[in-house]
């Protein structure tokens, strides 16, 4: 008898977490036709449901940005050369630039990962400029603090063919660790 009652609320406990978010499986057993994956949103929605976007992460948002500047330099016939170094501080505090990321004391820029078989195909990865952080007391890149990575966990979609039709394409979720900016950290 007591093992069953305690059967019985396992049963009760298990259906209760899959019910509250505690496991979330979903099947993947959809496929797409390549038509079908013009729409990424649609193709998000099937496996993660509804009033998800990857809109709030900013590695989504930035590849526009990113591309319209690039196509902008293109257009005015000016060759890219985008800073991939570490830049003197006095540059920096004598300057206009609104952008945080080239203001930081452990500066960073953006590059597009492009990945065919991943949704979104493509995302901004910063870059550190640096491998220390800028000194506000010189100037220049002290090796006092270390400049670091932080990271944003982002759920993508792999791409995979599926297994009964081979002209179709199914997903399976995973969660990617974006690079979003550099920050500024005690040495080990």
């Amino acid at each position: 008898m007591q093992s069953l009652w305690f059967l019985l609320l396992l049963a009760v406990f298990s259906a209760s977490h899959c019910h509250s978010g505690g496991i979330h499986k979903k099947s993947h057993d959809h496929c797409f036709s390549s038509k079908e994956l013009a729409n990424p949103s649609d193709v998000l929605q099937h496996f993660v449901g509804h009033r998800k976007s990857w809109k709030r992460y900013s590695s989504v948002n930035l590849v526009g940005q990113l591309e319209n500047l690039e196509m902008s330099e293109r257009s005015k016939r000016r060759k890219r050369n985008p800073q991939v170094s570490c830049p003197n501080f006095e540059v920096i505090a004598n300057s206009n630039i609104t952008d945080i990321s080239k203001r930081s004391i452990s500066p960073w820029t953006y590059r597009i990962d492009v990945d065919e078989n991943r949704f979104p195909q493509k995302l901004a990865f910063a870059k550190c400029l640096c491998n220390h952080c800028i000194s506000t007391y010189t100037g220049k890149e002290t090796s006092a603090l270390n400049s670091v990575l932080i990271t944003q966990s982002m759920l993508v979609l792999r791409k995979q063919t599926c297994p009964e039709d081979k002209s179709k394409y199914t997903f399976r979720i995973e969660y990617l660790n974006v690079p979003v900016a550099c920050t500024c950290v005690v040495p080990r």
